[in-house]
């Protein structure tokens, strides 16, 4: 499994360092947008949006072990993004 050496966490966006040292820097309300919790999926999958305003941050990251949990600002905590989903991840879908 391919952790990031570093999180960085900036006013609207966090930043992973990975090991070769590529930096990918993920907007917080792209992150909340695409929480990957039980309820966020059955929502997308369903074809609904997640509603979230441009200006959600990330109030609290809990390491995992294998990922992160990340609590925002509209009092979502219930999304733990593994490292592999850091991989997967894109803004475009």
């Amino acid at each position: 499994m391919n952790a990031p050496v570093e999180l960085r966490q900036a006013r609207d966006a966090l930043s992973l360092v990975w090991p070769n040292g590529d930096v990918q820097r993920i907007a917080h309300a792209a992150l909340r947008r695409a929480c990957p919790c039980s309820a966020c999926r059955s929502t997308r999958l369903a074809g609904g949006v997640i509603d979230v305003a441009d200006d959600v941050t990330v109030r609290d990251i809990a390491p995992m072990g294998y990922g992160v949990q990340l609590v925002f600002s509209d009092g979502h905590d219930r999304g733990i993004f593994p490292w592999p989903w850091f991989e997967a991840f894109s803004a475009n879908g």
